[in-house]
């Protein structure tokens, strides 16, 4: 299933990335005041941590202050919504994460079309998912969590940033491969989700690992299992999924940059040039890298290829999980 609707959906992916790298034409000027950056979720979340760490440096590069603007809501709608429906002209761009994949095929009406209305400008960076618990649970491993959770026949409550979010979508796939009863909590972001953990309202949790990065290392939240491919450069006594007997939970949060459909082209391949400029700074990948991110400079085609990728990809997953339309 996933195999022909990716091939599907392949064949749309080269429309897309022509529309993201042909056909520039001049746009003398651009930008002659601020550009915003539109993040469809809640201060202290990994795509509002990537923004605000690559703001500096596109504002010296573009000449002019680069603004970083929450719409959270909706599971991330709101926001992207938002810039869909702004002038195509460049001073209103997405910064968005994983959802911007998801939501189509979560929602009814997510109210967008992540082909038809955006043209991608470039993946900025990915990272693995965390599953978390406070230190004072006892919980020092997934098999425990999850042997204790059959035992007892109680249901896992377990914290997510938001409905559709690959945290979310994690822990879905863990109630059907792992024999056990969840029962998600959405959150508008993962910041608050990380303040719910680490006021004990749950004592178990799912995020990009970006946000609970410096509480995992101060030794306020523990890392029970990182869901990448490898186990992460720093926290080496933390294990992958894979490694604690679950090899089908391998998942990801990136963030990309989009502009609106229509936006002329010199802006986007300037956005885009400039961007990947910063993230070949140094200073910048090992800050990243410190906090959580893989970084992931691809320009145009590189984004237009995983949207294309992970719309189908995320929708069987949807699909196999039964999980209710919003």
């Amino acid at each position: 299933m996933i195999t022909r609707t990716l091939s599907r959906r392949a064949m749309l992916a080269t429309p897309l990335a022509a529309l993201a790298t042909g056909g520039a034409r001049s746009q003398g000027g651009y930008p002659d005041r601020p550009v915003r950056f539109v993040i469809p979720s809640a201060p202290a979340g990994p795509t509002d941590v990537m923004a605000r760490m690559i703001q500096p440096g596109l504002t010296t590069r573009l000449g002019q202050p680069v603004l970083v603007v929450n719409r959270p809501g909706a599971g991330g709608n709101i926001g992207v919504v938002q810039v869909a429906k702004s002038p195509a002209d460049g001073y209103t761009l997405l910064i968005a994460s994983t959802g911007f994949v998801v939501n189509p095929s979560l929602y009814r009406e997510p109210g967008y079309d992540p082909f038809r209305d955006f043209l991608p400008i470039t993946e900025l960076g990915s990272s693995p998912n965390v599953i978390l618990v406070h230190p004072t649970s006892g919980i020092t491993s997934i098999g425990q969590l999850l042997d204790t959770a059959r035992r007892d026949k109680t249901r896992l409550d377990i914290i997510n940033p938001g409905q559709g979010s690959t945290p979310h979508l994690t822990a879905e796939l863990l109630q059907l491969r792992a024999g056990v009863t969840v029962e998600n909590i959405p959150y508008n972001g993962a910041g608050p989700a990380i303040q719910a953990l680490l006021a004990k309202t749950t004592p178990v949790g799912i995020t990009a690992l970006p946000p609970a990065h410096p509480h995992i290392k101060s030794g306020a939240l523990r890392a029970l299992a990182v869901t990448g491919s490898r186990r992460w450069f720093d926290l080496p006594d933390v294990p992958t999924m894979q490694e604690s007997g679950y090899p089908y939970l391998v998942s990801e949060t990136f963030q990309g940059m989009y502009a609106a459909a229509g936006t002329p082209q010199a802006i986007v391949q300037r956005v885009a040039a400039d961007t990947l400029e910063v993230l070949k700074d140094p200073v910048v990948v090992e800050k990243l890298n410190a906090i959580g991110f893989d970084v992931r400079a691809r320009g145009p085609e590189g984004l237009a290829e995983r949207v294309a990728r992970e719309v189908p990809l995320w929708r069987d997953i949807i699909v196999q999980s039964r999980i209710e339309l919003q």
